[in-house]
């Protein structure tokens, strides 16, 4: 099972760190990642494995959009079932 992490947000140093750190913690695995820098905004997806995951899934994506607030960012966690479902006619 995979899902897809959204991040938005003014470019500052750790983003990917911290993000990347939350997956560890929850033995959720990074599978591919794309990020940019547009001016001064920082832009990344991540497709991630959520198979092992340690958590329930809804805590796991209360911690990510928790650091998201935090951090003055917009981050999304979506189950890849959704994200599939959003995107087909």
């Amino acid at each position: 099972m995979r899902a897809i992490i959204s991040v938005v947000g003014k470019d500052t140093v750790g983003i990917l760190a911290k993000v990347s750190t939350l997956c560890a913690e929850n033995k959720v695995n990074v599978v591919d990642v794309t990020q940019t820098i547009l001016q001064d905004m920082f832009v990344m997806i991540m497709m991630v494995d959520i198979s092992a995951i340690t958590c329930t899934f809804s805590d796991f994506s209360d911690q990510v959009t928790g650091y998201g607030k935090e951090a003055g960012l917009v981050i999304n966690v979506m189950h890849e079932d959704i994200f599939n479902s959003m995107h087909t006619i």
